[in-house]
């Protein structure tokens, strides 16, 4: 009997084209989802005949109750190598293989970098004003140069965020609960002394920490409340990062000058969401890990995952040691 792949939240419908399958259609047959599977009933009465499941990101989870109501599903191939809504010992019990795949930290830097420089010169309105009749410039840009750009967590992402930020003349400062001062030096950028102070002092702030329980919720209403009214802030991390109703309310009552998101608390987003309709807010719809050498990479090494189970010989298996 063939067995049956399902590629999840493939929305530009682009999963077939980015590489090549052929190394595996001859004893499987792929087939794309491009509208999102949104509750567990849906995905188990979809996913009912599939043998194996790629699925993009963390946006589809896998807990127990999930598995059990798939017993024909033998292997997940989830993209990146760190997934935390995958429950792995309900996998391993049902004879779930779990693997996983390269990621570029290049796309969600220059999704960050597109955000930041499109609220600072009111790129979207001006756009739109030119397109439709509007007025001839309505906005006067901020400026980056001389300007601090604020760092939450200084990993892969965030380091390679602060050399795009020094390149523009900003002073950079960064802080995580576990960042020093050797890696700040490091990288070239002010460790700032507090969260709090970071907060305070900075005209942009980037968010780029890994979602966990010490960052779970780590900007509230209190911490929001620290940003200048000219300030901005851009997530491109995790949505809970943020408290979303107290970003809102910010937003809202001009208390920031503005914010740049690309994540939010349920994807995708659905109709009539407040996060819409938002002042002073540029969004987009996940993009940040969404590029063609990014889906090269994804596709092309879950069909190499495929090949390799196929062969008894998985690579890549999560949760990675």
């Amino acid at each position: 009997m063939r067995l049956r792949c399902a590629v999840l939240d493939d929305f530009q419908q682009v999963a077939k084209e980015a590489a090549d399958w052929s190394s595996v259609t001859g004893e499987v047959d792929v087939v794309s989802f491009d509208a999102h599977l949104p509750d567990e009933d849906a995905l188990a009465a979809a996913l009912a005949d599939f043998d194996i499941v790629v699925t993009l990101r963390e946006r589809v989870a896998f807990p127990g109750s999930l598995l059990t109501r798939l017993p024909r599903l033998r292997l997940i191939v989830a993209s990146g190598m760190r997934n935390s809504v995958i429950d792995y010992a309900a996998a391993e019990a049902h004879g779930v293989t779990v693997c996983g795949t390269a990621s570029s930290s290049a796309p969600p830097v220059e999704l960050t970098w597109a955000l930041l420089l499109g609220l600072a010169r009111g790129l979207v309105r001006e756009s739109n004003g030119l397109r439709e009749g509007g007025p001839w410039q309505q906005t006067v840009g901020a400026d980056l140069h001389d300007r601090r750009l604020g760092l939450l967590g200084l990993g892969k992402i965030g380091s390679r965020v602060a050399q795009v930020g020094l390149a523009f003349g900003m002073r950079v400062s960064a802080w995580s609960q576990n960042l020093t001062r050797e890696r700040a030096d490091e990288v070239g950028v002010e460790l700032a002394p507090s969260r709090e102070e970071l907060l305070r002092t900075a005209d942009f702030v980037s968010v780029h920490l890994a979602l966990g329980e010490r960052t779970r919720g780590l900007l509230g209403p209190a911490e929001l409340a620290l940003l200048k009214p000219t300030a901005y802030l851009v997530n491109t991390s995790r949505a809970a990062i943020v408290d979303q109703d107290a970003l809102l309310a910010a937003l809202h009552e001009g208390r920031i000058a503005g914010a740049g998101v690309d994540v939010f608390d349920t994807e995708p987003l659905p109709p009539g969401h407040p996060m819409r309709t938002a002042p002073r807010l540029l969004a987009t719809p996940h993009l940040g890990y969404v590029s063609q050498a990014n889906y090269a990479t994804y596709y092309g090494q879950a069909i190499e995952a495929i090949r390799s189970y196929l062969a008894g010989s998985p690579v890549r298996r999560l949760p990675a040691p």
